[in-house]
């Protein structure tokens, strides 16, 4: 029974009893029946002015109890005058206005955690308490979509179609991406990334490189949330610093090399070239000479081979097709394949693939790749290059020996071949080209006699 009905219940009881006492009252006393009646009527008044004065603070804490329960912190009263009232009234819209201060402050901070979170240049996965992914960041999208991590990897275990396949990076990409990955445990994918976080301890950190050329530091940590702990993972690429420290070093050794490679040439040339004018007459000794001419040539090539790795510019990018540029580039190497009884097959269902790319740098490329694919392949063999639309991307397949398995993640690395007079310089320049255009790329050897490098625009 709430206090006012009690009130109000005591109060009706007790001049009810006072009305019929003073009944009894009006056939002895007829004056003092008046004065008590006086007195009830008195008794009543005060009564209800008593009620309004305890009742009111009391309707006014249960409308102040309603907007603390809804979270409205604007509802504030007026003072009314009265000393009691008002020190509840002050007490209380003190109180209003330190939570409304209180949420205001705590809602900036949110959002601009969660702007911090959105913004950030490193990928950051946000976990349950079943370490379910609760938030992922545009960035972690971005470096889970690299390469064939997410349109081909980043299947869940169980089978099915990746999250946001189909769909350019950006916000359709992470539209459907998101409606996929939340909600999801890390372990449900296969995307290598996610696996190695699945087995990380909260407090550890693990440096991982895919395809030999995309390098990522992954740390995984916690923080209390309602009394248990929760994990958060921070991914960080690392390939572009890791790329211009190599660069550095190596082109102060190639520079250095280059340098005194060319002092000795130049007038070693000279010197033979006016020995071969001078002895015309003497057979072996110009046929030494040439051969000398011929090596320092050789060597002086060998050098510049190494020296466009320091000198690849930025790309000019402008909007090229792709089926013009594979069919000149592959009538440019038709000849060399016929040598080797080497088949070029072109598969472009979708039609013409528009990009925006380097002209002259992307004919590089593809004249690198088809070159190694065509050295891969010892006796006859079928050179296989795909387009595709959704997502778009290129893929060039050989019958060739094939790679390694303990050898992929070497083959971007500067200076490593698999060849036996190789220079290790081809991949890394493909390498250099295709980051710098911003196209994940990836080569691994499926099966026996097929081996992919595959590269996403």
């Amino acid at each position: 029974m709430k206090l006012r009905t009690k009130y109000i219940l005591f109060v009706v009881i007790l001049h009810g009893i006072a009305g019929v006492l003073s009944f009894f009252i009006l056939a002895e006393n007829k004056p003092l029946f008046l004065v008590a009646e006086a007195v009830i009527l008195l008794s009543i008044f005060l009564s209800w002015q008593l009620y309004r004065q305890l009742i009111q603070p009391l309707k006014l804490l249960m409308q102040g109890t309603d907007a603390i329960r809804d979270r409205d912190f604007n509802v504030k009263f007026l003072r009314t005058g009265r000393y009691e009232m008002d020190e509840l009234i002050k007490v209380y819209n003190q109180m209003m206005d330190a939570l409304r201060e209180e949420r205001t402050k705590q809602e900036e901070q949110h959002f601009f955690l969660e702007k911090l979170i959105h913004t950030s240049p490193t990928g950051i996965l946000i976990l349950d308490y079943d370490d379910r992914i609760q938030q992922i960041n545009p960035k972690a999208l971005q470096l889970l979509w690299e390469g064939d991590g997410w349109q081909e990897g980043a299947r869940r275990a169980a089978g099915g179609e990746p999250a946001g396949a189909g769909s350019e990076p950006g916000g359709e990409m992470e539209s459907a991406a998101n409606r996929e990955v939340l909600g999801s445990s890390i372990r449900e994918w296969a995307h290598p990334i996610l696996q190695q976080i699945s087995q990380l301890q909260s407090g550890e950190s693990k440096t991982l490189t895919f395809n030999g050329a995309l390098t990522y530091k992954v740390q995984k940590s916690h923080f209390i949330d309602r009394g248990f702990p929760r994990h958060f993972v921070l991914i960080e690429e690392l390939t572009a610093e890791i790329l211009e420290a190599e660069k550095k070093t190596y082109g102060k050794v190639i520079r250095m090399m280059a340098h005194e490679v060319n002092n000795t040439i130049g007038p070693v040339n000279s010197i033979l070239q006016s020995t071969l004018q001078a002895q015309q007459n003497s057979e072996l000794l110009t046929q030494a000479l040439r051969v000398a001419m011929d090596r320092n040539n050789n060597l002086n090539l060998f050098m510049r081979n190494f020296a466009d790795l320091v000198r690849i510019p930025l790309p000019v990018k402008t909007s090229i097709g792709l089926l013009r540029l594979l069919e000149n580039t592959l009538e440019l190497m038709r000849r060399r394949a016929g040598e080797k009884k080497i088949r070029f097959q072109l598969d472009a269902a979708g039609g013409d693939l528009p990009i925006r790319a380097d002209l002259q740098q992307m004919e590089q490329v593809l004249i690198n790749i088809i070159k190694n694919s065509m050295e891969a392949i010892e006796e006859e063999g079928c050179i296989t290059i795909i387009t595709a639309h959704h997502p778009k991307k290129l893929i060039i397949r050989d019958t060739g020996r094939g790679i390694p398995a303990e050898l992929e993640d070497q083959l971007f690395s500067p200076f490593f071949s698999t060849k036996k007079d190789g220079q290790g310089v081809g991949l890394t320049i493909i390498r250099e080209i295709l980051l710098n255009h911003g196209f994940p790329f990836s080569l691994r050897t499926l099966a026996p006699g097929t081996t992919e490098f595959v590269i996403h625009f």
